[in-house]
This record gives C-alpha cells, structure tokens and sequence, in this order.
C-alpha cells in the first residue's frame, strides 16, 4: 500500500494533497485527546473545516485517515532530517549533527509522533508493513552515517553493531517524545542531546 493507493474521487491531486493535509493536522489534535476509536470521522471533517460528505470524497475510512497520519509523519521527519543534515559533514561530526537534527525534529513534532505510535496498531494489514517501511528508511539514514564514519576510521564497528547503533539512536530520539513527562522536567532538549550524544558515542566510539 501506498499514499497514492489511498482512493479519491477528486482527480486534482494539489487538491488531494491540500484536503489530506487538513485531515491529517485535525486528526492528530482530535486522536490526541480522544484516541482514534473514541474519535469519528464526523469530527475530524468538522474540525478540517468540511462535511462528512466532503470528507468521503478523499478518503474511504477512518483508518485510511490513520494511515495518511503515519505516513505524513514519517514524511515529515524524514524531509526535514535531510534538510538538516549537510551531505559536506563525515564521520563523528556528521553523526553528532545528524543526531541533533533528528533530535530537534523528534521535539518539534512530539505530539503527531506520539499520537502515531499510540495508534499504529489500528492500521489495517495492508497498510502496517508499509509504515514500518518507512522507519526502517529512517533507520537506514544513521546507518549510512556511521558506516562512513567506520570507513574515516573514526568508529570501530562490525555490520550488526551499525546497525543495533542506528536502531538506539531513532529510539532515544522518541524516547524524549514517550517519556516527555519525565524528560523534559529534568533537562532541556540541548541538555538531552548533549548527554545522549556523550553516553552514546561514549559507548561506540573506538580508542
């Protein structure tokens, strides 16, 4: 499954594109306070600013609205870590800005990742596999980053090593998202990454 599989009876694809988005904003604030089964698909078309019947023109379910959420986010966050990632920064340097980019990134959109993964599991079979895709592509971007640095011979690591490293990196990022209530009352966001980018390069970095 794909966001273009997601049917439409509107053959404008800007006004697709446009129509979604608002779904997907109103969804977000709507699952966040009611959760995605106490939540109809005639609130989010009240609150996207639209009639049911609008509504149904764009989209065949509420789970296809679920779907548009998780895939919009991953989209989101992994354009805007590319944007903040300068392809001219290699080894350490370039996993430490990545890392803090992702960070930033993870801090600015708290609230639509954790919405997603509060609801990721009412995504039906056909659209889970897809969205587990799209983090494992998120995965990938930090394992390309620590393989050059292992390639400048500033890490020391074997395959599976880059990849459990990669795999820590996306999950303390959304650890600062999860456990916000904790976190952020004990550090602010520079002070959170600063330790974890010493605790984790501490921990994976050669002599």
């Amino acid at each position: 499954m794909s966001k273009k599989e997601v049917p439409s009876l509107v053959k404008d694809e800007k006004l697709i594109q446009k129509r979604r988005e608002e779904m997907v904003k109103a969804a977000v604030s709507l699952f966040k306070k009611n959760g995605f089964h106490r939540t109809t698909t005639r609130e989010i078309a009240k609150a996207s600013g639209f009639s049911i019947g609008t509504l149904y023109e764009y989209i065949r379910s509420k789970e296809d609205i679920l779907y548009l959420v998780c895939d919009s986010i991953y989209d989101g966050v992994k354009l805007r870590l590319q944007q903040d990632i300068d392809s001219a920064d290699s080894g350490i340097k370039g996993v430490e800005k990545a890392i803090t980019a992702y960070f930033k990134v993870m801090d600015d959109m708290q609230d639509e990742v954790l919405v997603m993964y509060q609801e990721a599991k009412s995504l039906s079979e056909e659209a889970l596999p897809y969205v587990l895709k799209k983090e494992l592509e998120m995965t990938a971007i930090f394992e390309k980053l620590l393989s050059q640095a292992v390639l400048e011979g500033e890490l020391d690591l074997n395959e599976k090593e880059i990849q459990a490293a990669a795999h820590n990196i996306l999950i303390i990022g959304q650890m600062w998202t999860f456990r916000r209530w904790a976190l952020q009352k004990m550090y602010t966001l520079e002070e959170y990454t600063k330790l974890q980018l010493q605790q984790l390069l501490h921990g994976i970095k050669g002599a």
